[in-house]
């Protein structure tokens, strides 16, 4: 939906020892090639999920769990591969990740059946989760002149924008001209195009930095564990609960006794920042959730072919980057609580007057009525990002970003997990269910922006 935040291996400041680079715009080129194929693969899945249901079976749940396991993965491990990133050196976790990347997308490609194919996504979100630090850090590595520097990151968070716009749309033509595995061969040379750039940039130094190993353990447990409750319910969902709610817990403890943990549990005291976390898994819920309903809804409910199903979805994501780019100029400008309040309210409106929607509803409407929803999320985003790195010392913000974005991750997951399970018995009932959460959360949120602090207090 909108451009993640520097986690902790993609800080921007300058650090003695860099490599100098020979060819910054090609080093440029391979990282952006990079964050936007594991960006587009986010987005380009929803439109072909009735196409993997008819080939693959599963039901409802199958579908949910095809989206859930990229993201899922993505976002648990997004907690730790920052510091991998560093360990590793950026140009060999950047490399390891796309090749991890590109080898899964071919499993997925390949995938005989639905397991299969869910085993195969999770790998994609665990390598995407590695490519993203990475990508970033190798930008920062090509360009030591600040200002040269600053609108590389530019250009590369745009890459990440655009095919959010995109991928729908490419995703429905792939699957109409091509099959649903088109969505994931396509991948491929794009894959190996980032590898061979990489060839020309130098190798990146690596840095010691701290891992969490029993931390990030326990978060996937619990991370898993509480969505597979969500999705599968009965007898096996309980079990489920009584895992996470137990992993939870264990997380808890050993991030309480850890000298470097994944997330730490202190920051949450900052009212700014657990308002920041708490306003973009909001937003998450809602954008990640509602699209992967309507995409179902137009060609379940409406019998839409998925290129048209992909083409409804255009005008909210078309004009995503450009609202980025405006709340960015907002905040400057006014402070980021203005925008951040406009933002939510009009998300929240844009799911009120979706509330009327139904099978009879013409889908250019639908598609129409779908921009406000999006749009509010979209100048909601930049500055609460903004606002959370404010809000932190600045050799915590990479950490405090990295928590940002796996909590919006998260979020995003569940709320594919929720509102799939409650379309799943009354598609009608379940959509307007879904909706009325989202604009519940906003409203929400919106208060507790409204009290936020113009100058949050920092924590360090």
């Amino acid at each position: 939906m909108t451009t993640p935040a520097p986690t902790s291996a993609t800080q921007l400041t300058p650090r003695t020892g860099d490599l100098k680079n020979p060819s910054p715009t090609l080093t440029l080129t391979a990282a952006l090639l990079g964050f936007a194929l594991i960006t587009l693969d986010a987005s380009v899945v929803n439109v072909a999920l009735p196409s993997i249901g008819t080939a693959l079976g599963g039901g409802m749940s199958g579908l949910q769990w095809v989206v859930d396991a990229y993201t899922l993965s993505f976002a648990a491990l997004m907690l730790s591969t920052g510091a991998f990133a560093d360990r590793a050196g950026a140009s060999r976790a950047y490399a390891i990740g796309i090749t991890v990347f590109t080898l899964a997308s071919a499993a997925c490609g390949l995938a005989p059946n639905l397991p299969a194919l869910i085993g195969a996504r999770a790998l994609q979100g665990m390598a995407a989760a590695v490519v993203l630090p990475a990508s970033l850090s190798l930008v920062r590595q090509a360009y030591a002149e600040p200002v040269k520097r600053a609108r590389a990151v530019a250009t590369w968070a745009a890459g990440g924008a655009v095919p959010v716009a995109l991928g729908p749309v490419a995703g429905g033509v792939l699957t109409t001209l091509w099959d649903w595995r088109g969505i994931f061969f396509i991948n491929l040379p794009l894959g190996a195009t980032a590898l061979a750039l990489l060839l020309r940039a130098p190798r990146s130094e690596r840095r010691p930095a701290p891992l969490d190993l029993p931390g990030q353990l326990t978060a996937v447990i619990a991370l898993t564990a509480v969505t597979f409750a969500v999705i599968e319910r009965g007898g096996t969902g309980l079990g489920a609960a009584l895992v996470a709610i137990l992993a939870a817990a264990a997380f808890l403890r050993v991030e309480r006794r850890q000298s470097h943990p994944v997330v730490p549990l202190a920051l949450f005291r900052n009212r700014t920042v657990s308002v920041a976390v708490a306003t973009g898994a909001a937003c998450s819920v809602a954008f990640f959730g509602l699209t992967f309903v309507f995409a179902l809804f137009f060609q379940q409910v409406q019998g839409r072919s998925a290129l048209y199903a992909g083409l409804m979805f255009l005008p909210m994501t078309g004009l995503i980057p450009l609202t980025n780019i405006v709340a960015g100029r907002l905040a400057a400008r006014y402070g980021a609580r203005l925008p951040m309040l406009v933002g939510q309210l009009l998300a929240a409106l844009g799911a009120l007057v979706l509330l009327y929607v139904d099978a009879g509803t013409p889908p250019l409407l639908v598609a129409v009525l779908l921009v406000p929803m999006a749009l509010g999320c979209a100048l909601t985003v930049p500055p609460l990002t903004a606002v959370m790195m404010d809000a932190v010392a600045a050799e915590r913000a990479g950490l405090a970003a990295g928590v940002l974005n796996s909590a919006r991750q998260v979020a995003g997951g569940l709320g594919i997990a929720v509102f799939g399970a409650l379309v799943s018995a009354d598609f009608t009932a379940g959509l307007r269910e879904s909706l009325a959460i989202s604009a519940t959360l906003f409203t929400v949120t919106a208060f507790l922006s409204f009290r936020l602090a113009d100058r949050p207090a920092n924590w360090a």
